[in-house]
């Protein structure tokens, strides 16, 4: 039987971690990601994801829950502010626009994919 493996990241929340050398690709304007666990068949995904300065994710619904952790810098929607260290938890439903007007690092977990809206009415 093959060993599990697993994936280690330590120092997530330490100011001097160095994220600059993962593999991020693109994800929307201004936003990058780092899959940790790609999405399966429509199902949970685990990522990084890199948001520069004023960037947004756009509107959309979240078909399962999605688990944000802020690592560095802060984000907003229509519910609040979120600076390092908060936790955000976004319910089955639920809809938002995110924008990062610092720029910030975020380790996000999908239940579900997201789908998009096409609408740009809140942040």
């Amino acid at each position: 039987m093959e060993p599990q493996r697993s994936i280690v990241l330590k120092g997530l929340l330490d100011p001097a971690t160095d994220f600059a050398a993962l593999d991020w690709q693109p994800l929307h304007a201004g936003v990058e990601i780092h899959d940790l666990f790609p999405p399966v068949d429509g199902g949970a995904r685990t990522a990084l994801l890199r948001y520069h300065p004023c960037a947004r994710v756009p509107w959309h619904v979240h078909s399962g829950f999605e688990h944000i952790l802020v690592l560095r810098g802060s984000q907003r929607d229509g519910n609040g502010h979120y600076p390092a260290g908060t936790l955000v938890v976004n319910l089955p439903g639920s809809t938002h626009l995110v924008t990062s007007d610092e720029g910030c690092i975020v380790l996000a977990v999908w239940q579900r994919p997201v789908e998009l809206l096409g609408g740009e009415d809140s942040g």
